[in-house]
């Protein structure tokens, strides 16, 4: 195989996975769109995090909602709980590094808000956690993930919205994350905006 090629293969197996993607998340991922703007209209806020290249997808989230995505709109409450080095550090110090992301849930989450809780394997530890203080505080749970939705999908209750992309391959789930976070945002600007 020539690098073009294995390159090209990259393109029509991201393309392939998308378009599968395309008639299984489209409903689910239409109803999390509206229950994150039900949120905002009742002045909550949408709390989000992952690791890895998913803390980059919780950021890239966190700031679409906050600056804007497509259109100019005033901005919106969002928090990027994989940010704050001293936070995290401290955390993972004096407990654990699991309990991250769920003690800044707990310190910040109120009922009404929405957790989006990204895993591309759905069996994070710390995103476990975070989805665990999440039900405790009567949030809302959009998880991201992929496979077979792992231990995360398993935990997730009646009002939450699992977006699971059933592929194997950590980057073609990667890539539908970010294309999901996309749609979410469209849509989130088109309910509150109106318009095309």
């Amino acid at each position: 195989m020539t690098l073009i090629s294995r390159i090209e293969q990259h393109f029509d197996d991201s393309a392939q996975v998308k378009l599968h993607c395309k008639t299984v998340l489209a409903q689910p991922t239409s109803e999390a769109a509206q229950a994150i703007v039900t949120c905002l209209l009742n002045d909550g806020k949408v709390l989000a995090c992952g690791n890895g290249g998913s803390a980059a997808d919780a950021q890239h989230f966190a700031a679409e909602l906050v600056n804007r995505f497509e259109v100019e709109r005033p901005g919106l409450p969002a928090i990027a709980l994989t940010t704050d080095s001293s936070v995290i550090t401290s955390i993972a110090n004096d407990y654990d590094y699991k309990l991250i992301f769920s003690k800044q849930v707990r310190a910040l989450g109120m009922a009404g808000d929405v957790l989006i809780a990204i895993s591309t394997s759905g069996n994070s530890p710390n995103v476990i956690e975070a989805i665990r203080a999440a039900h405790e505080r009567g949030m809302i749970v959009v998880a991201l993930t992929g496979r077979d939705g792992g231990a995360m999908g398993a935990m997730l209750q009646p009002g939450d919205f699992h977006l699971c992309v059933p592929t194997e391959r950590t980057a073609r789930i990667q890539e539908v994350h970010l294309l999901l976070i996309h749609c979410l945002c469209d849509v989130i600007d088109h309910l509150l905006l109106g318009g095309e």
